[in-house]
């Protein structure tokens, strides 16, 4: 199996001459560690003795406690290093010059997802723009785009839909890692900050995160395993309904359902078990916290029978607009607010325009919607190529 090196792992064994003597912060969570389980904030600080000055914790908190959205993390002291560690999903999203006044260099080590409205690649395009702001630099350790870098699917958000899910006009699954999407956001939107990205060693664009020999540490609570990363950028729909995602069970995303839900029916609308690349498991389940919970729910594991013929977004779009069909009078869209946006509906957000929303409810053809937005995901695919790090 091919070894992968992280940004982190190659930044400590190779730091560049310009960060010695420099104060230092660190954002960054639990996923932000090497193949040996070592975490950023203790080697940066063996390192670099008395440089790292803060730390700096995206959605979920510092130490990925917090399940759900909205659920704010404080500011805190370091236990460990006696330094603050400011909260970037708390009273603000974006820095303020008090947060980064202590440091002269931020380090960004996240573990991203792939996926447009996974809210740590906005934390990170706030960061550059506050860097920008008040003249600090920014060095990202990159990591691996754990559902590959050459799949993209899905349309590319439309700007009156910016939120804090989707903050740019990428597609649903974007095929780029962290380090890339930094270069996109800095130098193609034009944020112009002082940006530097410290590649990974023998990442190549078709793995998966299970093809890297790095270890899956969880980068919010509810993407549990690489399998979770894989159904997300599908399965994070179901967010602005009221069809439980899986969330309070132990497999979110991979399992969705509802108590009205009738296996029967809907494997007969889909013409039996014959989305490509996946199986769906009969179920049901009964969510311990968040929709339904304590409620018999009926719906589907999604099992992944090829990776490679799967299409996570339009295969949930698909299970969207049949559980429509079936139940009309049962299935309701989820009301604001959902991620800081209090009058937008969030599967508007989610999908990253309301058409889309509209073209499903009234059964137009997945494949027919799909194709509307092929130019646009197009033109999207040759931006994105511009700041490929890797082959």
């Amino acid at each position: 199996m091919i070894k992968v090196q992280s940004g982190l792992e190659t930044f400590i064994q190779n730091p560049p001459e310009w960060i010695f003597g420099r104060r230092i912060g660190l954002l960054s969570n639990p996923a932000s560690v090497t193949k040996n389980f070592r975490h950023a904030r203790e080697l940066i600080n063996k390192q670099f003795p008395g440089q790292l000055k803060a730390l700096y914790a995206p959605q979920h908190g510092f130490f990925s406690e917090k399940q759900d959205n909205m659920i704010e993390s404080p500011n805190m002291i370091d236990t460990v290093l006696k330094i603050p560690i400011f909260s970037l999903y708390g009273e603000t999203r974006i820095p303020t010059k008090n947060m980064f006044d202590p440091i002269d260099i931020l380090i960004i080590d996240l573990q991203d997802a792939g996926t447009r409205v996974y809210t740590f690649i906005y934390t990170m395009s706030y960061c550059l723009e506050a860097a920008k702001r008040f003249n600090k630099k920014v060095l990202i350790l990159d990591r691996p785009n754990p559902i590959n870098g050459s799949s993209i699917e899905g349309n590319c958000l439309s700007p009156e839909y910016s939120s804090f899910v989707g903050r740019y006009p990428i597609p649903m699954r974007h095929g780029l890692t962290i380090g890339e999407l930094a270069l996109l956001f800095n130098n193609f939107y034009g944020i112009n900050c002082d940006l530097e990205v410290f590649p990974m060693q023998g990442w190549r664009r078709d793995m998966y995160f299970s093809d890297t020999n790095l270890p899956w540490i969880p980068p919010s609570p509810n993407l549990p395993t690489p399998t979770s990363a894989i159904v997300y950028p599908g399965q994070v729909i179901w967010e602005g309904t009221n069809i439980s995602e899986g969330r309070g069970t132990t497999q979110p995303f991979e399992i969705f359902g509802a108590p009205f839900i009738d296996h029967a029916k809907i494997l007969s609308t889909l013409g039996g078990n014959k989305l490509p690349g996946i199986i769906l498991r009969e179920i049901s389940f009964e969510p311990t916290s968040n929709k339904w919970q304590g409620i018999l729910c009926k719906g589907f594991q999604i099992h992944i029978t090829d990776v490679q013929k799967y299409k996570p977004y339009l295969t949930s779009l698909k299970l969207l607009q049949t559980i429509i069909f079936h139940y009309s009078t049962q299935f309701n869209w989820k009301l604001p607010p959902y991620e800081y946006e209090f009058f937008k509906l969030p599967i508007d957000l989610i999908i990253g325009e309301k058409i889309i929303r509209q073209r499903i409810a009234r059964f137009d053809s997945i494949n027919e919607i799909s194709a509307s937005w092929q130019d646009n995901l197009d033109q999207f695919i040759e931006i994105g190529r511009k700041f490929h790090l890797y082959q």
